[in-house]
């Protein structure tokens, strides 16, 4: 039974889990920002997920199974048939001697006492409700390593290559991946998965079938099969079981042969509100009055892959209304959003950041989203467009949200201009998320803590409460699953302003950010740190404290 966020929200409210000022709240802000309410209910804390599938148990009229805390082990999980299990939605959530508790999201199946009734002869059979995405997890269990599986393919001297990489293909997208790298060695290929940020194995191929491999990606991208002592670029559309992936594909030489990066590009962007990012309260505040004026510039600085195309395109979604022309260049466009109207870069064509934004202005946006700036010429067209009536929101490689202004005033822009386009300047990492799955307290003393940082005792009492994940299936062991960020916010107030005509230094900038109450990358994941939501060793791989102990 698929249950729509209406009626979810109406179960919600009959049950008083939410009140109706809630519900309401949660319709008006789902409309505005184009997510699901379900997103601002368990976002604003007014529901936690544990009482969302207790109200929808209690609304089948069955028991809850909370996949989520009680996790059962794998050889439980799979007593129940692979095809039976995802077909009718099922886990095997507790067994007793003379009873089972069949968990399932559609526990009003009828056919599900059938198939369970065949599996557990002579034995009391309880069906309970659980929510889809913790079902989805425990469905892990039946995913065979990749190494396994490319056997069993080989074993069958059938389409070898075309099944090998629809398995790595379904693997990637299950365990969240960002990138797929193939990586020829001497005697076998080595396949790793980015995910989270973090590489790890997922198998290997030995070499003999990897030319094969190798030429069918080249075709699905539409690149020269005969060519391999040259760089060559392309995508990929792949559709499985009605989901959407675009793989951007690089190739390159290197000494044991042609090695294979792809990047994975979500066909729809997530339904992210501000607040899933990690923005905190003043955060969302600062970036919503900044996208809501008629003109000016918001830029989001940080390395590749800090998720700042991410947290532009949260801002569009607010913006994305009828009566808004919102235009977009962008190489690669990572997200297509109905209702906006979206450049790819194109080289060949001499379509660049710089041309395609000079033809973007008189095309009468009232929003642009410029993928990157990265000549002077583009920040020229760029800061120009901001100042004649449009916003404009892009990303700017910059370490840190202070560095931006000097980095910008020495692409030539001069510091009037600046000042005057300028609404906030951002600055984002990712940080891996705590798996919820595993997720367990500790207690350290500040003496431990001053081992990873000296300035410890600056933000840490003597005795604290910290959060890590043990490692479970559904975190693939890392006791890390999903990213959030850590963000920096200057907004440019009028001081700010009148020290940009100044041509100042990063230092000086951040002086007075910080004086507005500004905080470091590093201070901001530590408010993440505190509440549970990644950890310390997390924390310092991605920032480094404001003091740094050099003796």
């Amino acid at each position: 039974m698929n249950l729509n966020d209406q009626k979810i929200g109406a179960i919600l409210l009959k049950g008083d889990y939410i009140t109706e000022s809630d519900l309401k709240k949660a319709d008006d802000y789902a409309a505005v920002n184009q997510v699901s309410i379900i997103d601002y209910l368990i976002t604003e804390q007014l529901i936690s997920f544990d009482l969302l599938g207790q109200a929808l148990a209690e609304f089948f009229k069955v028991p809850y199974a909370d996949l989520n805390s009680n996790i059962p082990p794998a050889a439980q999980v799979l007593k129940i048939p692979e095809n039976i299990a995802r077909k009718h939605r099922l886990v095997l959530f507790s067994q007793e001697a003379k009873s089972v508790i069949i968990a399932s999201d559609d526990p009003t199946n009828k056919e599900i006492l059938k198939e369970v009734e065949k599996i557990f002869p002579n034995k009391k059979i309880t069906l309970a409700y659980s929510l889809p995405q913790d079902i989805d997890n425990i469905f892990v269990n039946y995913r065979q390593p990749l190494s396994t599986r490319f056997a069993q393919i080989i074993k069958m001297q059938t389409r070898v290559a075309p099944e090998i990489l629809e398995e790595i293909f379904e693997d990637a997208v299950l365990y969240r991946a960002s990138d797929i790298h193939f990586e020829p060695q001497a005697m076998e290929v080595i396949i790793r998965f980015r995910i989270d940020g973090v590489l790890q194995e997922a198998g290997r191929i030995k070499k003999g079938y990897y030319e094969n491999i190798l030429n069918r990606i080249k075709v699905q991208a539409h690149l020269r099969t005969d060519e391999h002592l040259a760089a060559q670029d392309g995508s990929i559309h792949f559709v499985k079981n009605e989901r959407i992936i675009d793989f951007r594909v690089s190739i390159i030489p290197i000494i044991e042969g042609e090695k294979i990066v792809m990047r994975l590009l979500s066909e729809y962007v997530k339904a992210f509100a501000l607040a899933d990012l990690g923005l905190n309260a003043l955060h969302q505040k600062l970036i919503k009055e900044a996208s809501q004026k008629p003109f000016g510039m918001i830029l989001v600085t940080g390395p590749t892959g800090a998720g700042k195309t991410t947290t532009l395109y949260a801002v569009l979604k607010i913006l994305n209304h009828i009566d808004i022309n919102i235009t977009t260049i962008e190489d690669p466009i990572e997200y297509r959003i109905a209702g906006l109207n979206q450049i790819q870069v194109n080289l060949q064509t001499n379509l660049t950041f710089a041309k395609g934004l000079r033809s973007i202005v008189r095309q009468d946006p009232d929003v642009i989203l410029v993928g990157e700036i990265r000549d002077n010429e583009t920040a020229e067209i760029a800061v120009n467009a901001a100042l004649t009536g449009h916003l404009l929101l892009s990303t700017f490689h910059a370490n840190d949200a202070a560095t931006a202004i000097p980095r910008l005033l020495d692409m030539g822009i001069e510091p009037f201009l600046l000042a005057s386009t300028m609404e906030v300047l951002i600055a984002q990492r990712l940080v891996r998320k705590v798996c919820q799955s595993c997720r367990h307290s500790y207690f350290v003393s500040l003496n431990e803590l001053s081992k990873f940082f000296p300035s410890a005792k600056e933000y840490f009492s003597k005795t604290n409460t910290l959060y890590k994940g043990k490692g479970c299936h559904v975190c693939n062991q890392t006791g890390y699953k999903g990213r959030i960020a850590i963000f920096e916010f200057i907004s440019i107030t009028p001081k700010m302003k009148e020290l940009i005509l100044t041509n100042p230094s990063t230092q000086r900038i951040w002086e007075l950010a910080t004086k507005e109450g500004a905080q470091t990358l590093f201070e901001d994941g530590l408010i993440k740190v505190k509440q549970g939501e990644t950890t310390i060793e997390e924390l310092l791989r991605v920032a480094a404290p404001p003091f740094i102990d050099k003796t």
